[in-house]
């Protein structure tokens, strides 16, 4: 692995990957039993993190972030001391992926018409990975980046532990009929453990963004999921003379067990390090007081509201039905046409839970209207209808020249995860309280004590809501695409293609306990404002899950290919893709909703562009295959690849940011998510002074580091005038080369080829040859999906909002982008040598 990328330094750890593995089939009644089965056992270590902590005479940026080392070695030995609490290392640890794979399929010929096959499958793996990043508890932003460093122990491990097994069954019915039956049972395991012991969560600030965290995950306390699916397929197919003929039904039966508990283990957040000492410092003093010596930022705590039960259990139990069937029809030699009609019905079970107390409560929908909620309500049995149109025309019937496309809507299942949250969250399983700005909550190292002592069953005094809204259907989008297939002078083949997406059932949330603005904010920026963010005071949010059909994505792309004479092979391609939506919905309501960026009500989001983990709007991509392969003497063979491409960097999963502030301008509840208002000049901007580092920065200081600011910005300076949209933001693009060498030995074993194989891989291979090659940029001020080098401070006293330019020690910075120094940044080089039997 590499360790430059361009002028920084990079640190790769330790990577570790063994892999143990046997395959062994044959026939056990030859030619009517045969038998395949594998086992493969795996360990992959490689670094939790490759950041450090910054030393006193080292400046802040590549790996090394903004926190002090020192302060995390005496945070760490006073946390030690006084509580007994072990953090963990906060650098130089190790992430584990063990896995244990086995495989065992069966296939048995019956008679000529009848075939039956039968497949297990086992998989028990754990995988380390580092805390949420979410808002929905604490303020978020809490992963080690150039801002933040947590401790090893407040990481988490997830399992994936699955038993499957699945029969099916081919017969031949007749000379132009056959049938194909599936049945199969699937049980998954995906809870959740960690390295540390049960501690409050407790997140220290610095100029209101994440410094360091210690304490439990916030999302891992009892986070148990497991669930089982019951399925059967049934397709019958008839064969005529210009048709094929397909009708099937299928149905799924979900049944999972959820316990969700996040907070439960006490969360607090503190403005910085010297408040939480001084917070502790004060348990230590008196450990009954009742009121703290500083205002904490916020305090959250989740409790079991049914007695003796220590584990909340959220039941869900879904039957996924549906039919379908599809004419292909050869219409002539040239045209072909693909019609179908696919109907599903989802059923829920009545396991939701009634909270009678909030049934009874007023909200407010996203049209200012008075609304209440049944707390239990899952959604109804709605038929969900999926008609559907594909063609192929050979224009010529010599395949020369072939336009191909189709349009129809898709019906797809939603993550059960956002039906189970409303389950979990209706007042009755859980009680949950949030309080911002308080000194009513001190420090406590017990994670119970400020749970209620006695519980009755009957709905909690305080907790948050996730609803759904009673005519929610499941996804549904309509797509349609148009393509042309040509070949081309001098052997070359090239491929034009349009797709199109768009919602008819999207997501989206809204918080139905957040008031109408009780202001605005005066001058250019005025957006509304919030003083009070809850109807019923007792209801710390309730979101709501609810439909849109305002989403929609396009993506064109356009590839050229050619085989040629010589042994080589040679692909080019360009593609251009947008997409938008309302909301990237995640896993849980209340982070969905506050995650979302936004600068008018949050109720009312607009259209923007995704800026989803992993995902996102595409925009431009283009690459370059090349490859060559040659056999010799029948003795062996030798291939070599190379894939060049570029796209729009990836930092952590994002490619495309929001401009935020950090903090929480507009008063409505949520963090990090207030999208910025982009100055025309100087005349439209408020900073105030502030001394950070031991320094002061004046507010002209701070006007004209945000004017150079936004002139090194392409975005900004564009949109001067303007609120930043969703997602727009963009990282420039990098390219990348990947090269492949594989050289193969040929030898015959019992009649058949077997081949030794030796093979090279590199990864970002121009990276090897010069340390500024394949390296992408970030954003200076990135984290998650937020661009923030702005720092909220509500209003001033003429209502204008108000805001810091953020410090990068004693300097503010002006450049937008740095050089990324990530995995994916430097080369990395892969040796293997196989064997293949055949």
């Amino acid at each position: 692995v590499g360790t430059e990328a361009a002028d920084l330094k990079y640190n790769p750890g330790k990577f570790k990957y063994n892999l143990f593995g046997v395959r062994l089939g044959g026939p056990v009644i030859p030619n009517k039993l045969f038998f395949f089965g594998s086992f493969e056992k795996d360990e992959d270590v490689r670094p939790g993190t490759t950041y450090t902590a910054r030393l006193a005479n080292q400046t802040a940026g590549g790996s090394i972030t903004r926190v002090l080392a020192s302060d995390l070695d005496a945070l760490s030995l006073y946390l030690k001391n006084n509580f007994g609490y072990e953090t963990g290392p906060y650098q130089g640890y190790d992430h584990e992926t063990p896995a244990t794979r086995a495989l065992l399929r069966l296939d048995y010929n019956l008679n000529d018409n009848n075939k039956i096959s039968l497949r297990y499958t086992h998989l028990d793996s754990q995988t380390d990975v580092l805390l949420s990043n979410s808002s929905s508890l604490g303020v978020g932003s809490r992963r080690s980046t150039t801002n933040s460093l947590n401790f090893q122990n407040s990481n988490y491990i997830i399992l994936e532990n699955i038993r499957s097994i699945v029969g099916e069954w081919n017969s031949r019915l007749s000379d132009n009929m056959a049938n194909n039956l599936i049945v199969g049972y699937t049980y998954n395991d995906e809870s959740r453990d960690s390295r540390g012991s049960f501690f409050p969560l407790v997140e220290i600030l610095d100029n209101t963004t994440n410094y360091t965290t210690f304490g439990f995950e916030p999302f891992t306390p009892n986070n148990e999921l497991r669930y089982k699916t019951f399925q059967l397929q049934n397709n019958l197919t008839w064969y005529m003379t210009n048709h094929y003929l397909t009708f099937g039904i299928s149905a799924e039966k979900y049944e999972s067990e959820n316990v969700f508990f996040p907070g439960s283990q006490s969360v607090y957040v503190y403005n910085s390090l010297a408040d939480f000492y001084t917070d502790a410092n004060a348990y230590l003093t008196n450990p009954n007081r009742d009121t703290s010596t500083v205002t904490l930022r916020r305090f959250q705590v989740r409790w079991s509201n049914i007695p003796g039960q220590v584990k909340p259990i959220q039941p869900l139990k879904v039957i996924y039905a549906g039919a379908y069937a599809q004419d292909e029809w050869q219409v002539n030699r040239k045209l072909k046409l693909t019609v179908g009609l696919r109907v599903d019905i989802p059923f829920f079970e009545a396991t939701g839970y009634k909270n009678a107390n909030a049934d009874a409560l007023s909200f407010r929908d996203e049209t200012g209207a008075a609304v209440k909620y049944e707390t239990e309500k899952l959604p109804d049995a709605n038929p969900l209808f999926s008609p559907r149109l594909g063609f192929n025309w050979d224009v010529y019937g010599d395949r020369t020249t072939q336009i191909r496309g189709g349009s129809g809507i898709f019906t797809g299942k939603p993550a059960y995860v956002w039906i189970s949250n409303q389950i979990g969250n209706t007042g009755v399983l859980t009680g949950f309280e949030q309080l911002d700005n308080t000194r009513q909550r001190p420090f406590n190292p017990n994670p119970d004590r400020y749970k209620p002592t006695n519980v009755t069953g009957a709905p909690a005094s305080s907790y948050e809501l996730a609803l759904t809204d009673p005519d929610f259907k499941f996804p549904q989008v309509w797509r349609s695409n148009i393509a042309v297939d040509q070949v081309l002078p001098m052997g070359l083949v090239g491929t034009l293609e349009f797709l199109y997406n768009r919602d008819i059932n999207g997501i989206y949330y809204i918080n139905a306990n957040l008031p109408a603005a009780q202001t605005t904010f005066s001058g250019v920026d005025n957006r509304p404002r919030w003083t009070s963010n809850r109807i019923n005071s007792n209801v710390s949010n309730a979101i709501v899950l609810k439909n849109q059909n305002e989403g929609y994505s396009w993506n064109l792309a356009a590839t050229l290919e050619k085989t040629f004479d010589n042994h080589w092979f040679g692909k080019a391609g360009y593609g251009y893709g947008v997409s938008k939506n309302t909301v990237d919905p995640g896993s849980i309501a209340s982070g969905s909703f506050f995650g979302n960026q936004i600068s008018g009500d949050p109720n009312n989001a607009p259209v923007s562009y995704s800026n989803a983990y992993g995902g996102g709007t595409p925009g431009h991509k283009i690459f370059l295959g090349l490859s060559y392969r040659a056999e010799y003497f029948n003795f062996g063979a030798t291939t070599i690849s190379l894939f060049w491409g570029g796209e729009a960097n990836s930092n952590f999963g994002y490619s495309n940011y929001s401009y935020t502030f950090s903090g929480d301008l507009n008063g409505d509840g949520g963090t990090n998510n207030d999208l910025i208002y982009i100055p025309r000049n100087a005349s439209e901007m408020n900073f105030e002074q502030y001394t950070s580092s031991g320094r002061t920065f004046t507010v002209a200081e701070q006007i004209a580091a945000w004017n150079a600011y936004i002139e090194n910005d392409e975005y900004l300076r564009r949109n001067r005038g303007k609120y930043a949209e969703r997602g727009a933001a963009r990282l420039p693009m990098v390219f990348r080369a990947d090269l492949s060498f594989i050289q193969e030995v040929f030898a015959n074993f019992l009649g058949k080829r077997n081949s030794l194989q030796f093979r090279v891989d590199v990864i970002n291979f121009g990276n090897l040859l010069n340390k500024d090659w394949g390296v992408g940029e970030k954003f200076t001020y990135g984290s998650n999906n937020n661009v923030q080098p702005l720092i909220a401070r509500g209003a001033d006293s003429q209502g204008r909002a108000l805001y810091r330019f953020r410090n990068t020690g004693t300097t503010l910075n002006t450049k937008p982008l740095t050089d990324d120094n990530s995995l994916n940044d430097v080369w990395q080089l892969m040796i293997s040598l196989r064997y293949n039997f055949n």
